[in-house]
């Protein structure tokens, strides 16, 4: 959706703003909510303070004109704590910004849309109201007390890269509630499962162990090994070295296998810790059993899982798109991964 359509919505939703509040709109679509987050335990603080009173709502969940959303305190109703969407809150402010020109071409767009009747604001106040705002170097806005008597605004600017995942933060929160967490990230190539592993590490400090890590050694690469559905991970050792003595709750001391060398890496120890993130394709193997207590699958496209893979590994692409996607393809449909996990997540 463009910047126009995103501001016609805007108003349609909130025929009662006025231009304090439109630009508040563009401050946040390009900045984000900044001004607001002077540390992590100051930003839990208030949002703590603000919930205490705050309804349900329909509308969850207003993306902006750019890379933030608008996100309502009752999503903390749905299982997501407060610590953690202080964290998302927190994360979300020290998100790159777009630049001052970004927010004046907004500024444009909206001057076009009064010029031509679309918003009912007029052009002279608006040009003397974007003047003084300028002057004060486009500082951030309250809004409004109309927007707020009629609308009761109660939310937070949350970057969207963590937004599509609120579903699975709400999930991890509620298990974690009742104890330690182990959850298992699959999909395919290039559907990011480690950047959302890495999300995952920055948000809850969590322990993460990648299959990748887990590749065939070369006595194992068979064309017997091959034929097998999910067959082109080292399972066994995966599951001795790392699914076992996360179950019984013990130190895991496993070993990489290094691509460039062919051979495994000297054993590192690591503690398991409340939330343990095992990421990558083939994690949900039934070889291993029931050992996980939550899971996600992240779905892509296949035409932006080819523009990813060509964009990120040219020279691995053909492999990639002709030999071990399809296998990939093979183990989710033989293997009903995707009906198996808790959540699935639309990747865009």
């Amino acid at each position: 959706m463009n910047t126009r359509n995103r501001i016609s919505a805007h108003y349609r939703a909130y025929e009662q703003m006025n231009l304090r509040d439109i630009f508040k709109f563009l401050h946040q679509s390009t900045f984000g909510c900044e001004h607001m987050v002077t540390s992590l335990e100051a930003a839990t603080h208030y949002i703590k303070k603000e919930a205490e009173n705050i309804s349900n709502t329909k509308l969850l969940v207003e993306p902006l004109d750019g890379e933030f959303s608008r996100v309502h305190l009752s999503v903390l109703n749905g299982g997501l704590s407060h610590e953690t969407f202080g964290k998302l809150f927190f994360l979300s402010a020290k998100k790159p910004k777009a630049s001052v020109e970004a927010l004046e071409e907004k500024l444009k767009t909206v001057k076009e849309m009064i010029i031509e009747g679309t918003l009912p604001f007029d052009e002279k106040e608006f040009d003397e109201a974007v003047t003084k705002w300028k002057l004060n170097g486009y500082e951030a806005l309250h809004h409004s007390d109309t927007f707020r008597n009629a609308y009761k605004p109660a939310y937070r600017v949350i970057s969207n890269c963590f937004v599509a995942f609120l579903p699975l933060f709400a999930a991890i929160d509620k298990a974690l509630g009742e104890g330690r967490v182990i959850l298992a990230i699959e999909g395919g190539s290039a559907s990011g499962k480690t950047t959302l592993a890495k999300m995952l590490e920055e948000i809850y400090g969590c322990t993460v162990f990648h299959t990748d890590d887990f590749f065939l050694q070369p006595h194992q690469r068979t064309p017997e090994r091959y034929k097998e559905t999910g067959g082109n991970l080292d399972r066994e050792r995966f599951f001795d070295e790392v699914i076992v003595p996360l179950k019984e709750n013990k130190p895991v001391n496993y070993r990489r296998f290094d691509c460039k060398t062919m051979q495994l890496l000297p054993a590192v120890e690591v503690l398991p810790k409340k939330l343990t993130v095992i990421e990558g394709a083939y994690s949900l193997h039934p070889y291993f059993g029931e050992y996980c207590d939550l899971s996600v699958f992240l779905k892509i496209s296949k035409e932006l899982q080819k523009e990813r893979v060509l964009k990120r590994n040219p020279e691995m692409a053909d492999r990639f798109l002709g030999e071990w996607i399809p296998l990939e393809q093979k183990y989710f449909s033989e293997m009903q991964i995707k009906q198996r996990c808790t959540i699935s997540v639309t990747v865009e």
